[in-house]
């Protein structure tokens, strides 16, 4: 009998040379933020390639409603929109039952959050924030309202693109990720310092949704279709032995 290494295997190494650099001047929050000294690669362990797992009675029923899931007195305000889109590995297999969490500012470009002073007013309609699980073709979907873009302290007069943040907890920790979504066709982005420091264009066109007219809601919501890859099983396809193990 195999042991849970053997058969769930570990997950391929990181391919460094498409990430952006951790040290990227222009946006300034990463001068604090980098790493001064190199990674160090650990091998996988048990907690990280058998875990999470989550059930669906562990969700709200409204927990991928954005719309509805802080109304009180009214509907949020903004262009309503619906995101949908699958979450594979590496290899294009779906990953089933990962949780997808999301969160944003609101149509104004505002977060319900005590640190953020933007002028525009927070909406009492709009918590901004949500969660859903992926179900056996890997695929989620939400609505919520379109994001505003908003000033920022990086340097004078940047601004961000209208953006989602994203957090996904696939089948195991070690493909845990944590990445932003862009708006296809936003003029915004191109100027971003953030977006800046990704020098693969691939890699940034993989952040950008893209407008979906297949999926729109007759008068009521456009769509758009964000997939979202996360690293794959270590263990070659094809044979039965984890990669590097003797």
């Amino acid at each position: 009998m195999s042991n849970a290494i053997q058969q769930f295997g570990e997950f391929l190494q990181r391919d460094k040379t498409v990430h952006p650099p951790a040290y990227t001047p222009n946006y300034k929050t990463s001068v604090l933020r980098s790493p001064k000294n190199a990674l160090i690669s650990l091998q996988n362990s048990l907690s990280e390639i058998t875990g999470p797992i989550f059930r669906p009675d562990e969700l709200g029923p409204l927990d991928n409603d954005l719309i509805l899931n802080y109304a009180k007195e009214g509907l949020p305000i903004g262009e309503r929109i619906v995101v949908h889109g699958y979450v594979v590995d590496e290899f294009g297999q779906p990953v089933r039952n990962a949780l997808v969490e999301v969160w944003q500012a609101n149509a104004g470009g505002r977060y319900r959050h005590k640190k953020d002073q933007y002028i525009v007013p927070i909406d009492p309609n709009f918590g901004g924030c949500g969660r859903m699980l992926t179900d056996d073709n890997g695929y989620y979907y939400y609505r919520t309202i379109k994001p505003g873009p908003y000033p920022w302290r990086n340097q004078v007069n940047d601004w961000r693109p209208a953006h989602i943040h994203y957090a996904i907890s696939g089948s195991g920790w070690a493909q845990r990720l944590i990445t932003q979504m862009y708006f296809e066709a936003d003029p915004m982005i191109a100027d971003c310092p953030i977006v800046k420091s990704i020098n693969n264009e691939e890699a940034v066109r993989g952040l950008i949704a893209t407008l979906d007219r297949g999926a729109f809601i007759q008068l009521d919501s456009l769509a758009y279709r964000f997939d979202i890859v996360l690293r794959g099983a270590r263990a070659t396809l094809f044979e039965n032995k984890i990669q590097g193990g003797k």
